[in-house]
């Protein structure tokens, strides 16, 4: 008979040799064979999710850097990451990487780490493709929608046009109905989620982004503190760029909506900490 202290250390070899098979982890326990890749689930021309089927610039960035670290599409597991739970999703290490608008700040950075960014964004405004406002300084006595808990609506009321009229609504997509109907002048947020909006067939040739965009919002890769993925991260962003397949993710995702993105982009990515 086998003593049973050798046959438990033989079991634990097995079961270990099998983990590695499988595909388990790295350092913060990151599967090998698949990529959990946090996105938005709602918002169109960016990271929307209809079906089975994931679209937007955001997704197209991610899937290009997926595959450039080994991960085709059929290996990529997407998360639904809202902007409330993108620390704790990287923090807990419930994904890998977030592509979701996600803005490098001094802040964040003290609970996440960042690759990129990939993208230079500003707070810009969507208006109809009639419409003479040029600016949030033309928006006095004008009825501007943003969403509900949001304070880009209120920047505009606060440093530009202190007369204007806010009004908030549960989304984007309800602000961009109502101005559809005539009940606001424009929406604001971040340049580039207008324009994924104005993208949608049901919007197309009815609104324009104004184009003059007054804030900077660098979008990055979000990462868990203990990732060793930057630099690799930004090595494939880079080549993106380089072989213009960025540009044509962004087009496609603006396309009928007027957007030029700023003279920011695309942006060159900063030095992995």
């Amino acid at each position: 008979m086998r003593h049973p202290r050798i046959a438990l250390a033989g079991m634990a070899a097995v079961a270990a040799l099998a983990l590695t098979a499988c595909g388990g982890g790295g350092g913060s326990g990151e599967p090998s064979d698949t990529i959990r890749i946090g996105i938005k689930f709602d918002q169109p021309g960016l990271g929307f999710k209809s079906g089975d089927t994931y679209t937007g610039f955001d997704v197209d960035v991610a899937k290009y850097v997926a595959n450039e670290l080994g991960f085709p599409e059929d290996k990529i597991e997407w998360v639904s990451t809202p902007s409330a739970n993108r620390e704790t999703a990287l923090q807990n290490n419930q994904v890998d990487m977030i592509f979701a608008t996600y803005s490098i700040t001094d802040t964040r950075k003290q609970s996440v780490a960042f690759a990129g960014p990939y993208f230079v964004a500003g707070q810009d405004l969507l208006v109809p493709m009639d419409s003479d406002i040029a600016g949030p300084e033309d928006l006095n006595g004008k009825t501007l929608c943003s969403v509900t808990g949001s304070t880009s609506a209120q920047k505009v009321k606060d440093t530009y046009a202190a007369s204007v009229n806010l009004q908030e609504l549960p989304g984007y997509a309800e602000c961009v109905t109502a101005m559809e109907g005539g009940a606001i002048d424009a929406v604001t947020t971040d340049d580039i989620i207008l324009a994924g909006l104005a993208a949608q067939p049901a919007y197309q040739g009815k609104f324009k982004v104004v184009g003059a965009p007054f804030s900077e919002e660098r979008y990055g890769v979000g990462l868990n503190k203990d990732s060793d993925r930057c630099e690799a991260i930004n090595t494939a962003i880079g080549k993106m760029i380089s072989s213009g397949e960025w540009e044509k993710a962004l087009t496609k995702n603006t396309e009928g909506t007027g957007y030029t993105p700023s003279d920011l982009n695309p942006p060159a990515q900063d030095p992995c900490a």
